[in-house]
């Protein structure tokens, strides 16, 4: 049995996606912006992607941007905004636990003159709304947060911190890195109080190499990539129409049933936290303590530290019986630096370094979490009396 527990690095292609793809590249494979028939039905799929994810968002089809990725979204979002409001402040808030992307970004931003507060996060990966509110100033033009957490699952107030957010400076902008919320909860900008989300199509079984930006009508942004004047002038490059409408797609399957998936998933988190917890001094990341079976959490996110084992050993053996999951964030598990998330949380260095994530999707069975936890308990006592050698 082939068991894939990795989804939020990556999720497989469904393959009515494939198949929608595959016709755009053989038969109206045309550039978007050509005036001929082949330009003109290429340009018709961009149209059906934008009304997909308008009507998904409850936006506004002029509000939606394509780009290359997650990354590249929450780079247009930070840089492009910061640069066009740099007039009416420098000063960016964003926490201690957001992807790379985020983070790195912000950094970079620090360098060029911005000022940056990261706030710090409970033990359970939330952001306190009291450090938010003490943070935003008259200078806060920007505020990112993320709609949840890609190593624990914690899920922050979004709606709470919108509304706090313009209570207290209206003309501070609202970004949320939505890559892993995306496809797995409700998400609507303009009644959460959100100016810029980001998605990202391989997290919703969709091609990789596609993102989304949604950025609010008022907005003001300015591009980092230069060139052609696509997407209104945001975003330059020939327009990628496999790929945005293979995303597309795939979100539309999802959204199709997305109550009921949600639903699935919850239970398959619940069996398996209630089943993992069994194995001794295992300990997981991110619960809230009134919900030890995951509500309040990311419906496909579980994070488990088994102190004794290193997260690299378990992952490899449990390799060896064909189950795929992850040490950390994709984006950064080949680095050896340990995570900065379970840093904030609060996570003991033992622990630090015996952290592996599971993610599951509408494809993942209580079958193949079975065959896991079976894996799992018969290899990991042994891994440990290894260790102490």
């Amino acid at each position: 049995m082939e068991v894939y527990l990795d989804n939020s690095a990556t999720t497989r292609v469904f393959p009515e996606v494939a198949e929608l793809m595959v016709k755009i590249m053989c038969e109206d494979y045309g550039n978007p912006s050509s005036l001929h028939m082949k330009g003109v039905e290429a340009e018709k799929y961009l149209l059906y992607a934008k009304e997909t994810f308008a009507k998904l968002l409850k936006v506004n089809t002029k509000e939606i941007y394509f780009t290359s990725g997650g990354t590249e979204s929450d780079n247009l979002a930070l840089i492009g905004c910061a640069f066009a409001n740099m007039r009416r402040g420098k000063h960016i808030i964003t926490t201690q636990i957001e992807h790379p992307a985020v983070q790195k970004t912000c950094a970079y931003l620090e360098s060029v003159g911005f000022r940056v507060t990261y706030l710090p996060v409970d033990r359970t990966g939330c952001v306190p709304l009291q450090a938010l509110q003490q943070s935003i100033c008259k200078d806060t033009i920007l505020v990112s947060i993320m709609h949840t957490n890609n190593e624990i699952g914690s899920l922050q107030p979004i709606s709470e911190a919108g509304a706090l957010i313009k209570r207290m400076n209206p003309q501070t902008l609202f970004h949320v890195d939505a890559v892993q919320g995306f496809g797995k909860a409700k998400i609507y900008p303009k009644r959460m109080g959100i100016d810029l989300l980001s998605a990202s199509s391989h997290k919703i079984h969709g091609p990789k190499g596609v993102g989304l930006l949604y950025v609010g009508e008022k907005v003001k942004i300015q591009p980092i990539i230069y060139g052609g004047g696509q997407q209104m002038n945001l975003r330059s490059g020939t327009d990628n129409v496999p790929g945005v409408a293979g995303m597309a797609r795939a979100a539309e399957l999802l959204y199709a049933h997305l109550d009921e998936d949600i639903t699935y998933l919850y239970e398959l988190k619940k069996y398996f936290l209630e089943k993992v917890s069994r194995i001794e001094g295992v300990r997981i990341n991110g619960l809230l303590p009134e919900h030890p079976d995951g509500e309040g959490t990311a419906p496909h996110i579980v994070s488990v530290s088994v102190p004794g084992v290193r997260s690299e050993v378990l992952l490899h053996t449990l390799e060896e019986k064909k189950i795929y999951v992850s040490a950390g964030s994709a984006c950064s598990s080949h680095k050896p630096q340990p995570s900065a998330t379970l840093r904030a949380i609060g996570v003991d260095k033992d622990s630090l370094e015996s952290t592996i994530r599971f993610s599951f999707s509408v494809h993942t069975t209580r079958e193949e979490l079975d065959y896991t936890l079976r894996e799992m308990y018969d290899k990991i006592p042994m891994l440990r009396r290894y260790s102490r050698r």
